[in-house]
Order: C-alpha cells, then sequence, then structure tokens
C-alpha cells in the first residue's frame, strides 16, 4: 500500500492480473484463481490433517476443524431441519471456502477473490440453481405455488404474483452484492488509512507522530475486518440454508 504521485489510489488492488508467467498469460489464470486454488488446499490440508489423529483430547488443528464441522451442523439443522442433513457438505464448502477467501485478503500481498462480483454472483447462482431444482424436485409443479401465498385473495394475483418472483430472482443479486461490497469497503478504508500513514509520515519532523493516528485506526480497523470475514460467510452460509429451507418445505 502506497501513496503514488501523494493520491490515494485505493482500487488498484482489485486488479486482476496474470500470473504464472506465460502459461498464465496464455489461458487468463490471474492471483484471483490462484488465491481460490490456495483456498481450497488450506481447507483441504484444515480437514484431512486436523481430524488425521481423532483424538480425544484434540489439539489445535483437530479442535478448529471440529469447531467449524459443528458449528455449520447445528447451522443447518437449525436452519433447515433435520432434512437438511444431505445438504450439509453443500453449505460447509461455501462457508469455508468464502472464510478463508475473506481471510487470505487480510495477508500482505494476498489478493481478496471475494472482492470480485463474478466471484461472488458466481457462488450465488449456484446457491440459486439448487434451491430451485431442490424445490422442483421434491414438490414438482407446487413449486409455483410458493409465488402466490395459500389463502390470499385471488385478485391479488396481479400484484403478489410478480412481486414474489422479483423477490426471488433477486436472490443472487442480493447474496453477492453483499459479500462483495463489504470486502470492498472493508479493503478500500484499510488501503486508505495505510495511504495516509505513509503521506503524513513524510511531513518532516512532526509527520512521524501525527501518523500514529492512521496507523492507529488500521490496526483497529485490521481487527475489525478480521471479524466482518467472518460474519460475511456466516450471513453467506445462513441465508443459504433460509433458502434450502424455503425449498424444502415450500413456505
Amino acid at each position: 500500500m502506497a501513496a503514488e504521485g501523494k493520491a490515494i489510489d485505493a482500487l488498484s488492488q482489485f486488479e486482476l492480473a496474470p500470473v504464472l508467467g506465460v502459461v498464465g498469460n496464455s489461458v487468463g489464470f490471474s492471483q484471483s484463481n490462484a488465491h481460490m486454488l490456495l483456498a481450497i488446499v488450506l481447507i483441504t490440508a484444515l480437514m484431512v490433517y486436523g481430524m488425521a489423529r481423532r483424538a480425544i483430547i484434540p489439539g489445535r488443528l483437530q479442535a478448529l476443524a471440529e469447531s467449524a464441522y459443528e458449528f455449520v451442523d447445528g447451522l443447518v439443522t437449525e436452519q433447515v431441519g433435520e432434512e437438511g442433513k444431505r445438504f450439509f457438505p453443500f453449505v460447509f464448502s461455501l462457508f469455508m471456502f468464502v472464510l478463508f477467501g475473506n481471510l487470505l485478503g487480510l495477508l500482505p500481498y494476498a489478493f481478496t477473490f471475494t472482492s470480485h462480483i463474478a466471484v461472488t454472483f458466481g457462488l450465488a447462482f449456484i446457491v440459486f440453481v439448487l434451491i430451485t431444482v431442490v424445490a422442483l424436485a421434491i414438490h414438482g409443479t407446487k413449486f409455483f405455488g410458493y409465488f402466490f401465498p395459500e389463502g390470499a385473495p385471488i385478485w391479488l394475483a396481479p400484484i403478489i404474483v410478480p412481486v414474489e418472483i422479483v423477490s426471488y430472482l433477486s436472490r443472487p443479486i442480493s447474496l453477492s452484492i453483499r459479500l462483495f461490497a463489504n470486502m470492498v469497503a472493508g479493503h478500500v478504508m484499510l488501503k486508505v488509512f495505510a495511504t495516509f500513514i505513509l503521506l503524513i509520515g513524510g511531513l518532516g519532523v512532526i509527520g512521524p507522530f501525527v501518523a500514529v493516528l492512521p496507523l492507529a485506526i488500521n490496526v483497529a480497523l485490521v481487527g475489525f475486518e478480521l471479524l466482518v470475514a467472518f460474519l460475511q460467510a456466516y450471513v453467506f452460509a445462513i441465508l443459504t440454508c433460509i433458502y434450502l429451507h424455503d425449498a424444502v418445505h415450500l413456505h
């Protein structure tokens, strides 16, 4: 994070660039793709090596793996019910992928792939397709009754049906924008205050002393971003569970 020409450039951190030299350039393999693969490798390593010993008194990795498993399992069971157990692998994978993507972006020189709308919308669209397929598979044509609540006056159909359809179709949009916007906003703030540190620190003798203020703010922001990283993964997972509940129970 640097001040270029004494101006704040907070958006360059989101620019994609090919990695792996000629190979990466030829196939369009960017740092975003590389960090997605890294996230998958880290998640797999955590679950495989963390649970390898299966000790009665768990070590740190095993405790972390078990905590993540139990957290998502409780989330799925509470929101969807026992019928939701079959969707646990999907929700767990989604939660961990988003969480690790958020956390990786807080490391120096790392890239936050969840800050790109293409990634978050892709994840949200997968959720949208899944809940639609599940609803149709379980309820068949009764699924379309979801757009007109039972007992509602028929003369309200021209109003209720379009509103329900728009609301249903907007799910992947709201789901993706929420995650994308929070990640972008947080990282922009981090870079802005980091640039302030450099700009103010170069003002002379008094500069380094004044720069302590934006430095303290940035340290606090990092802590806040750690919380946001978890909360956004949680929100993404719990909304997925809520949508699955609607698909399974049709209400």
